[in-house]
């Protein structure tokens, strides 16, 4: 995708079927069910296919959204974590 960089290819990939992908999924078939009422159609007969298109375009972005995520928060970890090699002293955990 054009908005991660190269790096986070070493990451797994996140399941196909996940929070993200089913939310925006389900909100892009309704978007589409909410023009078929706008507009006077029969709401689940008409324009099946965008209907379709839409829902799946929801799960592509949802599914990106959630890679991009995992990501970023890979990202926090790895900082955090190196942070506390470099200075164990601050992260003693015998002291009380």
């Amino acid at each position: 995708m054009a908005f991660l960089p190269d790096e986070s290819r070493s990451l797994p990939p996140p399941p196909l079927l996940n929070k993200g992908s089913m939310w925006l999924g389900f909100a892009g078939w309704m978007t589409a069910l909410i023009d078929n009422a706008f507009n006077q159609r029969p709401i689940f007969r008409a324009g099946i296919h965008r209907q379709i298109l839409l829902a799946t375009l929801g799960c592509f972005v949802g599914y990106q959204l959630v890679k991009r995520t995992e990501y970023m928060h890979a990202k926090v970890d790895r900082e955090l974590f190196e942070y506390i090699r470099h200075h164990p002293v601050d992260f003693n955990s015998s002291t009380g």
